[in-house]
């Protein structure tokens, strides 16, 4: 029963949580920042550069928030 900790499974939904919402701000300002809208460069354009360069820092981003969760 060890395993159903209400403390534990409250921290993994809150940490949780907390990094998409610190990953979707950083996504918007990665956007803001950037010339053009992703959409327009990635569907319209076909921009497959900006594609891969906006994928490798959403999982950049990903793997800080949850290395600083994780500890």
């Amino acid at each position: 029963m060890e395993y159903l900790n209400f403390k534990l499974i409250a921290a993994s939904v809150i940490y949780s949580v907390l990094g998409i919402v610190i990953l979707v701000i950083s996504f918007f300002l990665f956007e803001k920042f950037t010339p053009g809208t992703l959409r327009k460069e990635i569907m319209e354009e076909h921009n497959n550069a900006f594609a891969l360069v906006s994928a490798a820092f959403m999982i950049a981003v990903a793997l800080i928030i949850s290395a600083a969760i994780h500890g």
